[in-house]
């Protein structure tokens, strides 16, 4: 199958673990992960899961394909953490420290760097001032 691209701009927060759990959370209420938003759903399971635990053993190794596969922030690389992007890191692929969430739109260079089942984090400007959280990442396959 691939890893599948994901990302998600939520309001700004300083404490991104918090906005990371309030999203997962989101996302999970709003059923949009694999495997309960494929098609095929009913076909292969009974129940919707209950929980996000029990959502990413339904998805197995293809992962949920959403931040559900995410444990946490973090500043190093891992499987289940989204990595805060360093300023010289952002001014690299933005050209600029403070970037607006057009410029993220329009710019998925930073994918690139990421690895499969990880994903990075870092804050979004409007008029000079952090307006948003950007999390962005790759399922797992």
């Amino acid at each position: 199958m691939g890893g599948e691209l994901w990302m998600y701009f939520v309001p700004y927060q300083k404490d991104f673990q918090q906005a990371m759990e309030e999203l997962r959370e989101q996302e999970f209420e709003a059923e949009r992960y694999y495997p309960v938003n494929d098609a095929n759903f009913q076909e292969y399971f009974d129940e919707k899961p209950v929980s996000i635990e029990e959502a990413r053993e339904m998805a197995d190794a293809d992962g949920t394909r959403s931040i559900l596969d995410i444990d946490r922030v973090g500043d190093e690389a891992d499987y289940g953490v989204v990595r805060r992007l360093t300023e010289k890191e952002i001014v690299v692929y933005f050209g600029t420290k403070e970037p607006t969430r057009d410029a993220v739109e329009a710019n998925s260079d930073f994918f690139e760097d990421i690895e499969r089942g990880q994903g990075v984090c870092f804050v979004v400007y409007q008029d000079g001032a952090p307006s948003e959280l950007v999390f962005a990442g790759y399922s797992y396959d």
